[in-house]
C-alpha cells in the first residue's frame, strides 16, 4: 500500500465535504482507531457513507433523528469484508475525534488520523478488517515522521468520558503483532 498526496492506493476515493485543513499538516502524530455501524449492530447498510457524505436522510432509521446536522467525517473506512473507502486525505483535517485530548493536547482532529472499523464494542471484528488495519497503520507510520507504533490509540483512549470504541471486541494485540509483521 502507498500512500501519495494524503491518498491510500488500496482504498476507494470519495471526498466528503465535513473536512478542512490542518493548522500544521506536519504535525499528524497520532492515529485513532473507531468502530461504527448504523444503525447499531447492523452491517453492510449505505448509512456509514451517508453519514460522512452529508447525505444521510434521519428518517431512514428511528435511531438516526439524533444525527440530524451532524458533520462528522473519518480519513478512512475498514469494512467487514476489508473494502477501504477513504472519505478525507490524510493531510487533511476530518473530523471524526471530537472533543478529545491526548498526551497533554487537545483537539485531537488538529493532529490525528481516524480511521472507522465498521464494527460494534461487543461484536468481534473480521480478519479482513485486522489485516487491512495493520497494512494502512504501517504505510502511514511510514509516511508520517511524527507518527510512530506507539501512538496507535482507540477512540476510548482519547475521549474516555464520552466514548467506548472500538471497544473490547478489538484485539490490540492481534493488530499489534500483524503490525509488527507488516513493518
Amino acid at each position: 500500500m502507498k500512500i501519495e498526496n494524503g491518498q491510500l492506493d488500496a482504498a476507494e476515493q470519495k471526498l466528503s465535504p465535513h473536512h478542512d485543513e490542518r493548522s500544521d499538516p506536519n504535525d499528524i502524530s497520532v492515529l485513532v482507531v473507531h468502530g461504527i455501524s448504523l444503525p447499531a449492530g447492523e452491517f453492510g447498510q449505505p448509512y456509514i457513507d451517508q453519514l460522512f457524505m452529508g447525505t444521510l436522510d434521519i428518517n431512514a432509521h428511528p435511531t438516526f433523528d439524533v444525527l440530524e446536522g451532524l458533520k462528522v467525517s473519518a480519513h478512512l473506512v475498514i469494512h467487514r469484508d476489508g473494502r477501504m473507502v477513504q472519505y478525507v486525505p490524510f493531510h487533511k483535517r476530518a473530523w471524526h475525534a471530537g472533543v478529545s485530548h491526548y498526551a497533554g493536547r487537545r483537539r485531537c482532529n488538529d493532529f490525528a488520523i481516524g480511521i472507522e472499523l465498521e464494527g460494534t464494542d461487543t461484536e468481534p471484528y473480521t480478519k479482513e478488517q485486522y489485516q487491512q488495519l495493520a497494512k494502512v497503520a504501517a504505510a502511514l507510520v511510514r509516511t508520517y515522521p511524527l507518527l510512530t507504533r506507539q501512538r496507535i490509540v482507540g477512540h476510548q483512549h482519547i475521549a474516555p468520558v464520552r466514548k467506548t470504541d472500538p471497544g473490547p471486541a478489538f484485539d490490540w494485540q492481534r493488530f499489534r503483532n500483524l503490525l509488527n509483521e507488516e513493518l
